[in-house]
């Protein structure tokens, strides 16, 4: 589950910078140069903590602004990442200079609320459909500037990523199709240009849409708002030529449903477009 700190110290930067713009008013005004404080990042409720090291990487960065000072700041985790935890939990612990532990305390906990919400609602998702053959997969409705940490937070939960942007994956779509006349040709337009490692997957709304994608050499099919039914029926027909992917929709009640009919992967919007994010706080110890 590694991340890309390239482009994670960017968000971290660009995130601090939003909120601490020109200074920490209030903190400049309220604490000592000099002062020394314990903090631990604490648990308000069950869930899969994920965003650990982003998180440390806040500290780090707050602490190099007040370097001046002399004072180091150690982040120490308590919790493993992408470990269940329970209310009370302490994940994390922050010492050293308090200025830099107030200054980067809401960012961190932004960070960390979202990542741990998205894990823990992967992770229920993952464990209702534990008896199928199915994986829970994300998709590209992320939070714009986010994407690589609200992908990983599925991968901590237990999901699989699907493409990570437009550049890595053909996903034809049925606005594709009705640009270039029909499904037939658009598989064949993107297989006359895609390299041989890029597998070439096409959006489904019929079982005759279906069969049009196989006859033209679809690896992979996108089945989109099916009913279970049709789904069952479409992975009938698929007979292992192309995996299946069951989108649209898909809630926690229909999910197992959906995964006993016997597709290949699940993708779930939700898990990053609107998923609920886990209470955290961070309280000074000492």
């Amino acid at each position: 589950m590694n991340l890309n700190f390239i482009e994670v110290e960017e968000i971290v930067r660009r995130a601090l910078s939003e909120d601490i713009g020109t200074g920490d008013i209030t903190t400049a005004l309220t604490i000592p140069g000099d002062s020394v404080s314990r903090a631990q990042i604490i648990m308000k409720e069950d869930g899969v903590i994920a965003g650990l090291e982003v998180a440390a990487l806040v500290f780090g960065f707050t602490a190099n602004s007040y370097s001046a000072f002399g004072q180091e700041l150690e982040f120490t985790l308590i919790a493993e990442e992408g470990s269940r935890v329970r209310v009370g939990d302490a994940v994390a612990e922050i010492t050293g200079m308090t200025a830099a532990i107030l200054t980067g305390e809401r960012t961190a906990l932004n960070i960390l609320q979202r990542m741990s919400g998205i894990a823990t609602q992967t992770a229920r998702l993952v464990e209702l459909i534990s008896h199928t053959g199915a994986a829970i997969v994300d998709t590209r409705k992320t939070t714009p500037g986010l994407r690589t940490l609200e992908k990983y937070a599925v991968r901590t939960g237990g999901g699989r990523n699907h493409r990570m942007g437009l550049y890595d994956a053909v996903l034809i779509k049925d606005n594709h199709i009705a640009a270039v006349g029909g499904i037939a040709a658009a598989i064949e337009r993107a297989r006359a240009g895609a390299p041989h490692t890029v597998k070439i997957e096409i959006e489904c709304d019929t079982i005759d849409q279906v069969e049009q994608a196989l006859e033209a050499g679809a690896d992979m099919i996108l089945l989109d708002n099916m009913s279970p039914d049709t789904l069952g029926k479409a992975v009938e027909i698929c007979e292992g030529r192309a995996l299946t992917e069951a989108s649209g929709g898909i809630t926690e009640e229909s999910i197992v449903a959906v995964a006993e009919t016997g597709v290949d992967l699940i993708s779930v919007g939700a898990l990053t477009h609107s998923v609920r994010a886990l209470d955290i706080s961070l309280e000074i110890a000492d």
